[in-house]
Formats: C-alpha cells, sequence, structure tokens
C-alpha cells in the first residue's frame, strides 16, 4: 500500500467530523442515526438476498448451469466467444462472488493472456450482478415492480458479452 493510501481513510473521517463539528452537528448521534437505518435496510434486504443466494446454488448444484452452456455454445460461436467464458457469461448477472471463482478457475486453467482469460476479463470489468442489483437497490427502496428494469440490464450484460468477445478479437 502506497503512503498516501495508508492515510487516506484516516483523514477522510477526519475531515467528516471536522465538518461535522464546524456545522455543530451532533457528530455521534448522526452516526447512531445513520447505522440505525442501516440495520433496517439490512434486514429489509436480507430475505432477498437469502433467497438470490439461494436460487444461485441450487441453479448451479442441479447441473442446469452445465446444461445451460453446452445447450448456447452453438450460439457462442456465431458471436466468436471462447466456450471456456460461457458459464462466466451466464453467471455474471446473476451472481458476483460466483463470476469471480468462476473467472478465477478460467485464468488457472487457461491463463490471462488466452483468448479466454483475456474476454473473461474484459466481461468482468464490463458487466454487473444485476440480479443482485436489482435485489438489493429496489428491496432497499421497497420497490416491488421492476417495468423494464431487468429486461434492460440483461440486454447491457449481453451488449457486454459481445462486445468483450469482438473487442479481444479485435485487439489481439
Amino acid at each position: 500500500m502506497s503512503a498516501l493510501g495508508g492515510f487516506a481513510v484516516p483523514v477522510v473521517i477526519g475531515l467528516i467530523l471536522l465538518g461535522g463539528l464546524i456545522r455543530r452537528v451532533p457528530v455521534f448521534d448522526a452516526f447512531l442515526e445513520g447505522a440505525g437505518e442501516g440495520i433496517k435496510t439490512m434486514t429489509a434486504i436480507l430475505p432477498s438476498l437469502v433467497g438470490l443466494i439461494t436460487a444461485v446454488e441450487m441453479f448451479q448444484a442441479s447441473g442446469a448451469m452445465d446444461m445451460l452452456t453446452e445447450a448456447l455454445k452453438p450460439a457462442a460461436g456465431l458471436i466468436a466467444l471462447p466456450p471456456e467464458t460461457m458459464p462466466l457469461a451466464i453467471l455474471r448477472p446473476i451472481s458476483g462472488g460466483g463470476a469471480f471463482a468462476l473467472f478465477d478457475n478460467l485464468l488457472k486453467n487457461f491463463g490471462p493472456d488466452s483468448a479466454a482469460g483475456r474476454v473473461g476479463s474484459v466481461l468482468c470489468g464490463s458487466s454487473e450482478t444485476t440480479f443482485y442489483t436489482v435485489t438489493v437497490y429496489y428491496g432497499a427502496c421497497g420497490v416491488s415492480k421492476t417495468r423494464y428494469t431487468i429486461f434492460c440490464a440483461l440486454l447491457a450484460d449481453f451488449i457486454a458479452v459481445i462486445a468483450s468477445s469482438l473487442a479481444v478479437k479485435m485487439l489481439f
């Protein structure tokens, strides 16, 4: 860690405390109020997160991920996506932790300079854990009807998959 990085967090905390004192805000009371709201938010979204994590684990453990990957291999060929990255492309919108575990495995097996490693790198950097994000943010706000959010977010993730494949193919 750089010397500047070691001081950044304490300096920011000190500036926040100093700003609160200058504005005559009861800093500790404001901290307690914010912590209480954080706990309320956490308890509000916890059931949704538990459901999401359970569904992801069931999806992987059931073999459905492997079946879906095999079924989509011809489509991967059409967009020049290395077949090894298909599980990553499928899991990334659902689970960030699971996707990074797959990505780590991808790098160990094929290396970072392989087509699969490069596509996986771009894919992890250009896509979002859509369902997790929608669960957390909409759950925190109490929104139950997502309208077009999931469709548009998954479309953006699909475009990220295509763009990552094409970018790697064009650049390397």
